[in-house]
């Protein structure tokens, strides 16, 4: 039995399950579309990827699916041009509620920049009230006990060095007087006193 044959039942049912959710998805397509319509809303391919739940690249390049929106399209172009005056007073109220939407967005923005100043002055004189706390004598005291501090922390820094280089000097001082004394104890047991 060869490799291909046993991956022909796996394929097959692959290329089944892939045109079931094609199918599907073209029918979802199908029912934005109508549903836009009762609701006349425009069609257009983001409002139908979005009502439908799919992606609008396989709006694009599904050809059933172009096919589908490209005639829904057609259709509603030809419903919404029965005169050009009728078209510029249908397109009037949308520029219209564009520039009250604009104009509400600039209002909301100006009143965030102002709370935003409020905000900030508020925590300048806040920054200010507490430099004022501090008497000009009290910074300085403080400046010079830390400096002191600085400095006593530097000399025990110094003395804990010094200190740990004595104490290893002690160590190494400590480690030759054991050797020398299990040396001159070897020395004891190989010549006991008395024998010359």
């Amino acid at each position: 039995m060869s490799t291909s044959s046993l991956h022909q039942p796996r394929t097959s049912a692959a290329i089944a399950a892939r045109r079931r959710n094609t199918h599907a998805m073209l029918q979802r397509v199908q029912d934005a579309i109508t549903q836009l319509r009762r609701r006349k809303t425009p069609i257009t391919y983001p409002a139908v990827a979005r009502q439908a739940s799919v992606s609008r690249t396989f709006l694009y390049e599904n050809p059933d699916a172009r096919t589908l929106l490209t005639a829904a399209i057609s259709a509603t172009a030809g419903q919404q041009q029965p005169t050009d005056a009728g078209n510029d007073a249908s397109q009037e109220p949308s520029w219209q509620q564009r520039a009250l939407n604009a104009e509400t967005a600039l209002k909301a923005v100006h009143t965030e920049i102002r709370t935003q100043r409020d905000r900030i002055a508020t925590l300048m004189g806040q920054i200010r009230d507490t430099e004022q706390e501090w008497p000009a004598e009290a910074s300085q005291r403080i400046a010079t006990e830390n400096t002191t501090l600085k400095q006593r922390n530097r000399q025990l820094a110094q003395n804990n060095r010094t200190l740990e280089e004595r104490l290893q000097a002690a160590r190494s001082n400590a480690r030759f007087a054991d050797r020398r004394i299990a040396q001159l104890e070897a020395q004891r047991l190989d010549h006991p006193p008395g024998q010359h």
